[in-house]
This record gives structure tokens, C-alpha cells and sequence, in this order.
């Protein structure tokens, strides 16, 4: 319809330059307009108003409107007016034909799959339009590019599609070829994380157009599909773990399904859903014991409904290493109270938090226990890094902050974030503001902004209650159930003392409410500081949560287990492995890295590094990690995992003959499955590549007018055309419209 009435596609005039051809300057046709305009407002004025009675200003305004409108039109049209226009050489440059060969395109739709519906839009008439004017060459797309003689090469089986990495790869390899534009067929699945700017600056800089022809239903009819499933990669044994788990569906709104953990065949936790909204994510929090030391492979999974669509992609895999070995925590107290002794009874069960504790008997005594040997602590508080640094974990109770050295102040500064410790600060009589920590050297570990004065310990009942974070943190997890979860905390036994922590900082959550009679103040704080973490914990009264309630109830022991896990679990070695990504999908590229400190946690920037690779049929190979430019102490390798299953990595770093530690990271490579997610057409992804090249997006039905619209381009062999645009049908219609309308009007209001 636009091509009727403007004469040429709309191609024409959003690439075109608007050019007038008349040898005459412009401001004389402005000058012409001028004079038309006032000789016109001068015989309406003269003539018409004064041989009409009756003739309203307003009325007369129009007609003169009308007049000059139809008037100046004509002067635009004497002065040529045209469109100025690349255009491709006939016979001389080259139509890139892409067509998407990944197993997506294999999907049945209306009786037909997608890639033989691309395969007949080339094949009915495209194709051979094309071959009248340019040169054509056909491409498959999967992983990389591949040229190809006929499209008999197509079977839709590559396990992955990389958009734009093969259209780089494509513009690369063409770089001294007349390449006039290039036409995608795809569905716009793409398992590489979308097409980055280098590719379209690649394309920009040669002035491809891409036209994009998309295939696919937008969405699916019936379907549930998982989206993620957020889950910490390092987690201690026998941990409640936490995993955030996504999902979508179409098609069964108000049904209800089953979200479920396996390890193995064993199922760790299951719960029923119910689907909400039509496409719309959900996300459930599952909680699940982590399970004995060693790499685990948890597979999350909905069960699949009658009649789904897709069946594939109902489960997702995440790796989790459960590390094993001790965490040591350091407890200093200052006083004898309870809530020493039952600290440390709830976690006498514990096989992986070791306490050992020093408390201040009097001015110049110390009582130690869960000490490593008869001299750790004998001394006191440790004066040396290598002495602090050997714990993950520092609890300080009711104990100021003047009772330590500034060179202990300092030491604990390191410990958080240097060492990447964490630190948890008890409310009690000398702790907290009262203890001076507000005023101390080390106030800004501290998670709040403590108050300045030193009244702020009060003995007086006071109920706990927990806040919006706290109800989802592991921490404070009593029972699984949010809901339950809360209303357990409001029924714990009152805490005999509280003490006010001051303002959280910003980057400060709160997870626990201490409340007393109309006052609500934070009771539990954490922060993120350095490479490590702090806690605030503002009472001493925890332990009557142990005393009064029923035998049996194991509320105090597991909120204590949870925070000192929480305390310890990040804090690392002296080499911390890691991998871009647990799941490889086809191409097994993966990225190792590791961290690597010296023996006081210094970056180790002149370390070697070598990680030894076990994986599946006997694989055993040796990578060397190189330095990293960017941050010292950080080194990196790339290596690809030729077969599929389940890799693990050592890394180990030296020092000459001295190795400063070793770590282990565990990486799986799947081959086919990330074409079982988001099989929908892509449509952003394809109309963005488009648009940002100077292509266009096509559906299959509207390809007829595409042969038409690719020779205007800037790339490749190209001449410059005038496309006159004093004929366009829109033109006579616009006059005539004019004129009708201006007759139409003098007839109603009696100007004749």
C-alpha cells in the first residue's frame, strides 16, 4: 500500500537523501512561496470579502490556506524535487543468504519445521529474484558460518546457535568481496548470550544491512520451561543450602506442578507449585541439606503436564562444590556469662566449626578452651598475622575495644579485609558503643554507626522479630516455610537484655528486630567489608532461647550453627579457584582462573600456576595459568573440553619449590541442551540486529516485497540514483484533495 501511493518502497525514504534538482537557488522558491502567499491574501481580501456579504475572517483564513497550500506545492514540484539514493550495481555484488541449521529450527509448527519453511520462502521465488540482479551464496549458521552449494545441506542438528560470533566470523572472511547486504533466516536463538557490539560495529563499518527474516511461534501454546536456578557454587557440608529457582509457562495457568532437587535419583526436597500468569517468571526458594564433602550435581525439574510442547526443558544442572575441612572461629569474651557457655554447647555437634575461645577471668588472666596446642593463646590475643590468620571466623563479646593494642585494632582491620575473614560484635555491658568500638579504629567494619554515648545496654525483656530479609536469609531459618519461619521467631522465649546498635549503614542488611515495649530497634546486622564480612548480634540474652524452651527443641543450636556457617563459609585459602561457568554447553570453552595470595594474604603476583584437569575416557591434562594485566595476584587460562561430562580441576600455585596452596573447581560440559531452552522466536534479538545495521525484520509471508527492497544499500559496488518524486501518485492526490476540499467549503458557506 505504501509502495502505491509514494510510488517507491519505504527503503527509499528512510535511507535516501531529499534533494531539489532545479538549477535555481532555493530561497527564491521561499521567495515565490512569499509572493503566492500575500497576492492571494490580497484578492481574497479585495475580491471575495467584498463581493460576498456575509464572509467571516475565519471563513476567508482557510480558503487563503487552502490556495497557498496547492500553490506552493506546485512550486516545490517546478523546482524537481527528488530522492538521492545508493544502489547496489547490478551483476556486481554479492546477497549473503544465512540460514539457521541449529536444532531449534528443527521444531514442528503447523505441520512443517521451521528451517522447510525457510528452505520454501527461498525456494518460492526469493532465491531466484535475487539471482536476476546479484550474485547469491548461501551460508549455514549453527556455532560458526559455513558456506554451502544448495540448501539440500541443511538438517537442522547443530547442537548450537552463535548468532554473532558467525556473522563476524562471516564479515571477516569476506572482507574483499563486494558484499551488498546479508539476509538471515533464523528463529533467533542464540545460545552465546546475545550478539555484541563488535559484531554490529563489524557490520556498521562495512555497511551491511541485515535483513532478518524470523520463524517461530513468539511464544509458545503449552509449555513450562526453567529459567534459572541461583545457588551458591562453595558451600560447607551438611549446609543448608538455599537455591533461588525460576521458572515461566504458558498454556496452564492456576495448574499446579511439582518443583523439585535431586541429587542423583535421591529427591533432597520437593514442593507443588501453582502456575501463575502467562509467561510471567516465578521464583521459589528451596532448602535442602548440601550433603557430605566432594562436587555435587544437583538437577532442578518441574514435572512435565500432559500435552507440553517441549519436554527438554523442564530441568536445569548446577555444580556445587561442598568443601571439605574444619573452620576455625576465634571467641573473645570479656566476662564470664551464659551466653559464652552455650555458644560454644551448640557447637560442640558441629564436625566443621571448631571454637576455640579465650575469655578474661580477670585484669590479667584468660581462660582458654578448643585451643590447638598448649601455646595457641597463651599469650592472649595474637600480635602476628600468621596467628590470626589461621582462624576463618572472630567473634568479639562483651569486651572493649581499649582492651586491645592499636596494633591488634589494626591486625583485625586485616583480618576482614585482607584475609577475608568475618567478624561478628555481641551486645553486653562492655561491648558495642559501650566497649567504645563506636570510637575505635576499626568503627568502619562495624555494620552500623553505633551511638556515642555508653548507655545504650539495657537489662529489660525484649521480643525478636524478624524482617523481610531475615525471612528469607539462611540464618535465620528455623523452618523451611517463610510464613511458619516468622511466626517461630515471635514465639522464642524474650531476650533478658538488648542493647541499641545505632543506624545501619547503607550497604548494611537487616535481618532481626529486637523489640521493646513501642521501641523496634535492628538486632541483627550484616555488611559485606573488604573480601570479607561483619555482623552486629545486639544482645547477650541468645541463651535463654536454649533455656525455656521445651527439651528438645533445637531453635538456639541451629540459629547459632547457621550465623557462625554464614561467618566462615567465604573465607578462603590462599588460592581460590574459580570457572567462568559450571555448565558448558557444546563448544566445552571454559575460562579458569584463580586467586593467589602469599602467606599473609598478599596478592602473589610472582606465583606459577598449573591446574592438572581430570574428566571423562581418562582425560588428564596440565594447564599453565598466565598472570592477569588487570589485578595482581589473579591468574587465567582458557582450555576447551573436548567431550562431554564431568571435569574437575586442581590448581596449584608455587613459589619456587614452595607451594602456597591448591584448590579445586569442577566444570561439566553438555552437549544439545541449550537448544532445548527458549525455543520461541527470538523476535528482539532479530528486529534489534536488524534495525541497528539498516536492515529490516520480515515475516516469511511479507518476503515477496524483499527483493525489492535489498539493491538499496550503502555496502558493496553502488551507484548513486534520482528518484523524481514529482509523479507520485500521493502528490496529485494531496491537490486534488486541496482543491476538493477548498470547493467543498466555499459551497457550504455560500462563497461562490
Amino acid at each position: 500500500m505504501f509502495q502505491f501511493f509514494f510510488k517507491y518502497p519505504r527503503t527509499i525514504f528512510s535511507k535516501g537523501q531529499f534533494v531539489l534538482l532545479c538549477g535555481w537557488p532555493k530561497w527564491t522558491l521561499f521567495l515565490l512561496a512569499l509572493a503566492a502567499a500575500a497576492g492571494l491574501a490580497w484578492v481574497i481580501r479585495s475580491r471575495v470579502m467584498r463581493d460576498v456579504r456575509g464572509v467571516r475572517r475565519t471563513q476567508a483564513g482557510v480558503i487563503w490556506l487552502l490556495q497557498t497550500l496547492v500553490v506552493t506545492l506546485v512550486l516545490v514540484l517546478l523546482w524537481k524535487p527528488s530522492i538521492m539514493i545508493a544502489e547496489l550495481r547490478p551483476q556486481q555484488n554479492i546477497i549473503a543468504l544465512v540460514v539457521d541449521d541449529s536444532r531449534s529450527m528443527g521444531i514442528t509448527e503447523n505441520g512443517t519445521t521451521r528451517q522447510a519453511a525457510a528452505v520454501k520462502a527461498l525456494e518460492g521465488g526469493l532465491l531466484d529474484k535475487l539471482k536476476e540482479t546479484f550474485v547469491t551464496r548461501l551460508y549455514r549458521l549453527d556455532s560458526h558460518a559455513t558456506r554451502m552449494e544448495s540448501l539440500a545441506e541443511l538438517h537442522a542438528s547443530a547442537p548450537a546457535t552463535h548468532i554473532g560470533e558467525s556473522l563476524k566470523q562471516l564479515v571477516a572472511e569476506t572482507s574483499d568481496l563486494p558484499i551488498g547486504a546479508l539476509v538471515l533466516l533464523s528463529d533467533g536463538s542464540d545460545n552465546s548470550g546475545g550478539i555484541d557490539l563488535k559484531t554490529i560495529s563489524a557490520l556498521r563499518n562495512r555497511r551491511i544491512p541485515v535483513h532478518a527474516v524470523g520463524f517461530g511461534a513468539e511464544h509458545a501454546f503449552r509449555d513450562v520451561e526453567m529459567d534459572d536456578a541461583n545457588v551458591a557454587a562453595r558451600v560447607l557440608p551438611e549446609s543448608r543450602l538455599a537455591a533461588r529457582v525460576s521458572f515461566h509457562q504458558r498454556g496452564y495457568l492456576g495448574r499446579r506442578s511439582t518443583l523439585s532437587v535431586r541429587d542423583g535419583d535421591k529427591v533432597l526436597v520437593s514442593r507443588e507449585v501453582t502456575f501463575g500468569g502467562e509467561g510471567k517468571i516465578q521464583t521459589e526458594t528451596l532448602l535442602f541439606n548440601a550433603g557430605a564433602a566432594g562436587a555435587k550435581e544437583y538437577r532442578f525439574s518441574i514435572d512435565t503436564l500432559p500435552d507440553e510442547e517441549n519436554k527438554a526443558n523442564n530441568t536445569i544442572i548446577r555444580n556445587v562444590n561442598v568443601e571439605s575441612g574444619k573452620r576455625r572461629v576465634l571467641y573473645v569474651e570479656g566476662e564470664p556469662r551464659w551466653e559464652y557457655k552455650f555458644i560454644r554447647r551448640a557447637e560442640d555437634d558441629d564436625p566443621i566449626i571448631h571454637v576455640a575461645s579465650m575469655m578474661r577471668t580477670t585484669e590479667n588472666k584468660i581462660y582458654r578452651q578448643g585451643v590447638a596446642d598448649a601455646k595457641e593463646l597463651a599469650d592472649g590475643f595474637p600480635v602476628r598475622a600468621e596467628e590470626l590468620f589461621g582462624f576463618q571466623g572472630l567473634i568479639l563479646g562483651s569486651v572493649e575495644a581499649g582492651y586491645f593494642t592499636s596494633n591488634q585494632l589494626e591486625l583485625i582491620r586485616e583480618f576482614v579485609d585482607r584475609r577475608g575473614g568475618g567478624l561478628l560484635l555481641l551486645g553486653g555491658r562492655l561491648g558495642l558503643a559501650d566497649g567504645g568500638w563506636g570510637q575505635s579504629s576499626i568503627a568502619e567494619l562495624i555494620p552500623t554507626s553505633l551511638p556515642s554515648g555508653k548507655t545504650t545496654f539495657e537489662r529489660a525483656p525484649s521480643t525478636v522479630e524478624l524482617t523481610s530479609a531475615g525471612t528469607d536469609n539462611l540464618i535465620c531459618r528455623l523452618v523451611d516455610d517463610p510464613g511458619r519461619n516468622a511466626e517461630q521467631w515471635k514465639k522464642l522465649p524474650y531476650l533478658a537484655d538488648h542493647q541499641q546498635p545505632g543506624a545501619p549503614k547503607p550497604g548494611a542488611a537487616v535481618l532481626a528486630l529486637s523489640i521493646n515495649g513501642g521501641r523496634r530497634a535492628p538486632l541483627l546486622i550484616t555488611e559485606n567489608y573488604g573480601r570479607g564480612r561483619t555482623a552486629i548480634l545486639a544482645t547477650g540474652g541468645t541463651w535463654r532461647w536454649q533455656m525455656n524452651q521445651p527439651v528438645g527443641d533445637t531453635s538456639h543450636d541451629m540459629f547459632w550453627r547457621q550465623l557462625l556457617r554464614w561467618l566462615v563459609a567465604d573465607t578462603h585459602d590462599h588460592v581460590v579457584a574459580s570457572v567462568a561457568s559450571e555448565m558448558l554447553f557444546d563448544e566445552g570453552s571454559v575460562r579458569l582462573a584463580a586467586e593467589v595470595r602469599d602467606k599473609d594474604y598478599l596478592p602473589a603476583a610472582d606465583a606459577s600456576v598449573e591446574a592438572n584437569i581430570l574428566g571423562p575416557g581418562g582425560i588428564a591434562t596440565n594447564v599453565r595459568l598466565a598472570p592477569s594485566a588487570d589485578t595482581a595476584g589473579t591468574f587465567q587460562a582458557e582450555w576447551t573440553a573436548e567431550k562431554p561430562g564431568s571435569y574437575v580441576a586442581e590448581i596449584v600455585a608455587r613459589r619456587g619449590t614452595e607451594e602456597v596452596g591448591r584448590d579445586t573447581a569442577a566444570f561439566e560440559r553438555v552437549d544439545g541442551a541449550a537448544e532445548n531452552f527458549h525455543t520461541e522466536q527470538n523476535r528482539e534479538l532479530l528486529d534489534s540486529l536488524a534495525s541497528q545495521t539498516g536492515g529490516r525484520y520480515w515475516r516469511p509471508e511479507e518476503l515477496s516485497k524483499l527483493s525489492s527492497e535489498i539493491p538499496y544499500s550503502a555496502a558493496g559496488i553502488t551507484m548513486r540514483e534520482r528518484k523524481p518524486l514529482w509523479n507520485m501518485p500521493i502528490v496529485f492526490l494531496i491537490i486534488l484533495a486541496l482543491r476538493a476540499g477548498e470547493w467543498l467549503l466555499r459551497r457550504r458557506w455560500g462563497i461562490v
